[in-house]
């Protein structure tokens, strides 16, 4: 995976060296952003099982905690933030990191939390934070990457997921049992700080570098109504967004549940289960979302309806795959079965988001970015966790320890509805892809 600052080379037409070695920083920077991004979001995950003994929660209360305390804030706030990043006098750059601070900050002060209410407070700052990053990184990257790499781009900012999920299970699950859940959040909030310094003075917006010249060409602004008929306009976009939707759904499920699965089913610490979930969520969905996004810059320059031809299959095989690895009880049977499952369900990223870059005009990118955020994460995040921690507690009568497992079962197979409607996003994307 070395290559990936290469990707800098598709810029402009040529790029300068000066340029293509901004873009490569400019790439890497965001990349650390949106590891800190998971990173701060996605602890929880490991933390679940010693908070819910601490704070004395149900399942329903931590499902909560995980999904709709963020997410709910996340996703609305996410349409007018990228609103305002599609203005052309909008500095994206200072937004990022004002993000990045306020995120950063409050995932310390969840360490604080002494508290249902507190924790969910604190939940719900992280989340208005984290609103302001993704659609203004997708917009920047788009502005800077020629569009037959485009793919590549977004993944390679799309590996910010795996890593930060990865370094938040092992961080987590080492400080955790070495210090406490509180100790382990504050850990992982300071160093956004000082990040959010990096970004501002290692980092500029390409708005405010235009040649000499070309200031009058700026495109025109789109009211929000315009900006809006565009992007539904598309069916490969309404196809795509169900699709993803269904993804993080499933994939936001299956991180909490999975974890909290492998320390009640079999009997792991938490740092037993971070390190094995990190080399599941980690290390196979840092592969999986870099090789989605080489497949479909590879094969879709031969026909673009194989951008998305890769997660479509992908999730298709997977389901079988994930079944049989809830339904092992050798828990190292287990966490083999999940790691191919994991690389085909991470493909998905890359190809999707840039898709939905391509299938409207600059002036509407962010905003496109963001209502799939919206969807992902009011549907995904919002209900994901929320909605498997309320089956657990009800099927808990039952089986015991053993609900989890149970939920897992059914989440493996619902992976086969964002498969078809990828593929029939596939079909629409020659007609509806635009050049630029």
């Amino acid at each position: 995976m070395t290559d990936k600052p290469a990707l800098a080379a598709g810029i402009g037409s040529p790029p300068s060296d000066s340029a293509a070695a901004h873009t490569r920083t400019m790439l890497w920077i965001l990349l650390v952003v949106y590891i800190f991004n998971f990173l701060d979001r996605q602890i929880v995950n490991i933390l679940a099982e010693p908070i819910k003994r601490d704070l004395h929660l149900t399942d329903t209360e931590l499902g909560l905690l995980a999904g709709p305390a963020f997410a709910v804030f996340y996703a609305l706030l996410g349409i007018p933030i990228a609103r305002y990043a599609d203005k052309d006098g909008t500095n994206r750059v200072r937004l990022i990191a004002l993000a990045l601070a306020i995120w950063s900050a409050m995932t310390a002060v969840c360490g604080l939390a002494q508290n249902f209410v507190q924790l969910l407070f604190a939940r719900i700052g992280v989340g208005v934070g984290e609103a302001g990053c993704t659609p203004a990184a997708h917009s920047l990257i788009s502005d800077s990457v020629a569009p037959e790499k485009r793919s590549s781009a977004i993944a390679f900012y799309g590996l910010g997921v795996p890593i930060g999920s990865l370094l938040g299970l092992v961080i987590g699950g080492i400080v955790n049992d070495l210090h406490g859940w509180r100790v382990a959040l504050m850990l992982v909030g300071a160093p956004g700080l000082l990040l959010a310094l990096i970004v501002l003075v290692c980092m500029r917006e390409p708005r405010h570098h235009r040649p000499a010249g070309t200031a009058a060409a700026a495109p025109a602004r789109l009211s929000t109504g315009e900006a809006m008929r565009e992007i539904f306009a598309s069916r490969a976009f309404v196809y795509i967004l169900i699709a993803s939707s269904v993804v993080a759904f499933l994939g936001y499920g299956k991180a909490l549940w999975t974890i909290s699965f492998f320390i009640r089913s079999h009997g792991l610490s938490t740092t037993e289960a971070g390190l094995s979930m990190a080399v599941v969520l980690g290390l196979a969905g840092v592969f999986g979302t870099w090789l989605g996004g080489k497949m479909a810059d590879k094969f879709g320059a031969r026909d673009k309806r194989h951008i998305l031809t890769f997660p479509a299959y992908g999730m298709a095989v997977a389901a079988p795959v994930l079944f049989l690895g809830y339904y092992m009880e050798d828990w190292r049977v287990a966490v083999a079965l999940l790691i191919v499952p994991t690389i085909l369900n991470s493909a998905y990223y890359g190809p999707a988001y840039a898709c939905v870059q391509g299938l409207v005009r600059p002036q509407a990118r962010a905003v496109a970015a963001s209502i799939m955020l919206f969807g992902q994460n009011l549907i995904g995040l919002g209900f994901g966790p929320f909605l498997f921690g309320v089956l657990s507690d009800q099927l808990a009568p039952s089986y015991g320890q053993e609900s989890v497992r149970y939920v897992l079962y059914g989440a493996a197979w619902l992976g086969l509805i964002p498969a078809f409607f990828f593929w029939r996003a596939s079909l629409r994307l020659n007609a509806e892809l635009k050049s630029g």
